[in-house]
């Protein structure tokens, strides 16, 4: 599994090619970044030079495209994928990922149906360049009620979609943060097939009741109450190899320095994963 990191987490950093340099700077293996931005700047042979001489890869892309409000914003959004998809694909990234609140404001039942033509739409087009979607269910109990009605938070429902959105490259972004607020077990992690994750988050939850865990209170990987140690070792049994990559979403934006909080971030990593025989 290689160590990865995104910018949540990292404070105030200036650009992705700081978080490249930082990332290889301190052994992290894998970025989440906008690839296609990174090539609009450098060219895909430069960004591909930058990326391999931090000894990085792309993690995954962000699904660029606005699928959970208007059909309008999903057509304006649609135009900009297969570029987004081409320029991943150019620098070895294959996977692009989004989140699913857990409730919504719209109609739940013509919510789905409008959502699952669209990223099934989505799927497609990544499909054709090698990309799989991964769909993020989210676990927090406080967003399960924050709009009118509630969607989809667990990994079962998830999974039920994945298969109702009916393509082959469309799998899980597993979030320990949410394997955690909804109370799973490593057994879950076991009972996955490894093709099923596309990507993995991983962070920490303070020691409150889980169902007080604020989705933007998380804590650094080892600093909390998750067990880490299961999570991971669960994903290695079923021969998951892709990217872990940090993402630590907070209230309010830490003062130290992106150098300081990579320096944490790594004591993290190493904490956990040592634990885990990894």
């Amino acid at each position: 599994m290689l160590r990865g990191l995104t910018g949540a987490g990292l404070g105030r950093i200036e650009n992705d090619e700081k978080l490249i340099e930082l990332a290889g700077a301190h052994g992290f293996q894998a970025v989440d970044i906008d690839a296609a931005s990174l090539v609009n700047r450098h060219g895909i042979d430069k960004a591909r030079e930058l990326l391999a001489s931090n000894n990085v890869v792309i993690g995954t892309i962000g699904l660029s495209v606005e699928w959970r409000t208007t059909e309008e914003a999903f057509l304006e959004g649609l135009k900009n994928l297969a570029s987004s998809a081409a320029a991943a694909a150019a620098l070895g990234c294959t996977s692009c990922c989004t989140y699913i609140l857990p409730s919504t404001d719209l109609k739940a039942a013509r919510f789905m149906a409008q959502a699952t033509r669209r990223l099934r739409l989505c799927a497609q087009i990544l499909g054709a360049y090698g990309i799989r979607l991964g769909l993020e269910f989210v676990g927090p109990h406080h967003l399960r009620t924050r709009w009118a009605n509630p969607f989809i938070w667990t990994l079962e429902e998830t999974l039920e979609w994945i298969d109702a959105i009916g393509e082959s490259n469309v799998g899980l972004l597993f979030d320990a943060y949410h394997w955690y607020t909804n109370g799973l077990t490593v057994a879950d992690i076991d009972a996955l097939r490894v093709d099923q994750i596309v990507h993995v988050h991983i962070n920490d939850a303070p020691n409150v009741p889980v169902e007080e865990a604020l989705d933007n209170g998380r804590v650094y990987p080892g600093e909390g109450v998750i067990d880490l140690v299961g999570f991971l070792q669960a994903l290695d049994r079923i021969g998951y190899k892709g990217a872990i990559s940090q993402e630590i979403l907070t209230a309010e934006a830490p003062s130290e320095s992106p150098e300081e909080l990579v320096l944490r971030s790594k004591a993290g990593f190493d904490k956990v994963f040592g634990a885990a025989g990894l």
